[in-house]
């Protein structure tokens, strides 16, 4: 017998998976509001701030993802861009905070922009920063990016990667997105391979090109990253590269901070507050990690750490930081776990450091720190993470139409495996990180 299958992203579905869940929920919000009118915060206006809190989901990170050793594909994979939406748009049913997705071109390059636009309305979709890719050579290509693309010492590659950007750029604007994301692996791997300040100079020149055909309304994020593929010297390897690239270019361009592309142990917050300070933090690509650029899911590995990231935001938000509108998006690879569960996940962590943080009692942590009361200081932030505010995240989620128990309701559904049965899987042999 065929198993039964419901569409979740159906709002009778919906409403009939939360049904048992409804007083449960109930109870423990009740139970919370009454903790957190103790500390003289109303429950419901940390639920209306994390009803509205969004953040966009990778197109690629739909899809299995891999390590360079290998890759194991899923039943049901999505096989082009517009299944890639259908996909997206479960996620954003059931957790009601992911409305867009942010497109990786050529992995998601099609005839028809304005078809797929229409798709994405269609599923209730918009779409998020656009991102270029000039990291792979891709089939047809006419120059090899294997010694850099907008660093080459070759004018030629370097004039290919530009107007790379600049189609992406195009593309995006049929889409509604108005923003470029652009990360290159460009550097080197030995010491005496690269000019390390011609090289910088060469990325400053090709991105001032690209920053002329962004329109006026769109912003460009220049994303960082330690080092991979070039192990000895990435030309953008941290925050003060990206910084300084920004400023450079103009008011438009910012800095985008991915969780992963740190050393160990770097203070990521203090980073983000640094960025808010000199107004050019653009956004952030979340994710987690244990020993490098993981691209775990986000809250995974170090959820105090994410906690106090969004700690920083909240401040800078609360201050009324001049020039901050920072973008979220999710950044993952999925190797092991159904990829839209590891995003649902992600993207309700996000939720929880969120909440988490706005419940900061942050009157007392003023006064604390004018005080110089160290302990009490770490105590009053540490209160805002140890206290559960599942309750909190759930009713912003039926505030939205969407699942008190997304995971749950997705299972419920079946819609991994009717995708099973309607997308024909594909082998994969070789290394695949998406």
């Amino acid at each position: 017998m065929a198993k039964a299958f419901a569409d979740p992203r159906d709002a009778s579905f919906i409403a009939s998976a939360n049904q048992s869940h409804v007083a449960a929920l109930s109870s423990d919000y009740v139970a919370l509001g009454t903790q957190l009118e103790r500390r003289g915060i109303n429950i419901d206006d940390v639920t209306r701030a994390v009803a509205e809190f969004k953040v966009a989901i990778p197109s690629w990170g739909v899809g299995t993802g891999g390590t360079r050793f290998g890759r194991f594909p899923g039943p049901g994979e999505p096989r082009n861009v517009f299944e890639k939406l259908e996909d997206c748009a479960v996620i954003n049913r059931l957790t009601g905070a992911t409305p867009t997705v942010s497109l990786h071109i050529p992995w998601d390059k099609t005839d028809d922009y304005v078809g797929l636009r229409e798709h994405g309305a269609a599923l209730g979709l918009g779409f998020d920063a656009m991102n270029s890719n000039t990291f792979q050579d891709q089939v047809g290509q006419p120059l090899s990016y294997k010694y850099g693309s907008l660093t080459h010492t070759d004018a030629a590659v370097r004039a290919q990667a530009v107007q790379h950007n600049i189609d992406c750029i195009k593309a995006g604007a049929i889409l509604g997105s108005r923003a470029l994301t652009v990360w290159i692996g460009d550097g080197a791997n030995f010491p005496g391979q690269s000019h390390l300040g011609r090289a910088f100079e060469r990325y400053l020149e090709s991105t001032a090109s690209i920053y002329k055909a962004l329109p006026d309304d769109w912003r460009m994020f220049i994303e960082h990253k330690m080092y991979e593929p070039a192990f000895y010297a990435t030309v953008i390897q941290d925050w003060g590269s990206s910084l300084m690239a920004a400023q450079t270019l103009g008011p438009k361009a910012f800095c985008l901070v991915d969780l992963g592309h740190h050393a160990p142990n770097v203070n990521i917050e203090m980073i983000v507050a640094r960025l808010v300070h000199a107004q050019r933090l653009g956004g952030f690509h979340f994710n987690d990690s244990k020993y490098g650029d993981d691209d775990l899911d986000a809250g995974s590995i170090e959820p105090f750490r994410l906690f106090l990231v969004f700690n920083e935001l909240v401040e800078a938000e609360l201050a009324k930081a001049p020039n901050f509108k920072p973008a979220h998006m999710l950044d993952q690879s999925h190797n092991v776990t159904d990829p839209i569960e590891s995003l649902m996940t992600s993207a309700i962590e996000l939720q929880r450091a969120y909440a988490q943080a706005l419940i900061v009692d942050r009157k007392a942590l003023h006064e604390h720190r004018l005080g110089n009361d160290v302990l009490m200081s770490a105590q009053t932030l540490k209160r805002g993470f140890t206290t559960d505010v599942t309750p909190i995240l759930a009713q912003a989620r039926v505030k939205k139409g969407a699942a008190i128990d997304p995971i749950g309701a997705y299972r419920q559904s079946g819609y991994r495996a009717k995708c099973g049965e309607m997308r024909p899987g594909k082998q994969s042999l070789g290394g695949g990180i998406v």
